[in-house]
């Protein structure tokens, strides 16, 4: 397991979005979206949950973009 790097830009990024609750559009490699809000980041994955409070895993490695919603 790789070690979590708080200081590395994305990383900062992605723990801003998850507090300010901002919500996001995730796009994966696969070509599917998904939205909700970050709650969660670690090394491997992230924890989205959506309007119907359903939660999702995404693996890091599985994503193409991650874009704030306005």
């Amino acid at each position: 397991m790789s070690k979590f790097d708080s200081g590395l830009p994305s990383v900062r990024q992605v723990q801003n979005l998850i507090k300010d609750q901002t919500p996001v559009d995730v796009k994966l490699l696969t070509g599917d979206s998904l939205r909700g809000v970050v709650r969660w980041q670690d090394t491997d994955a992230l924890g989205l949950v959506d309007d119907s409070e359903r939660s999702t895993i995404v693996r890091l490695a599985a994503i193409a973009y991650i874009a704030p919603r306005h």
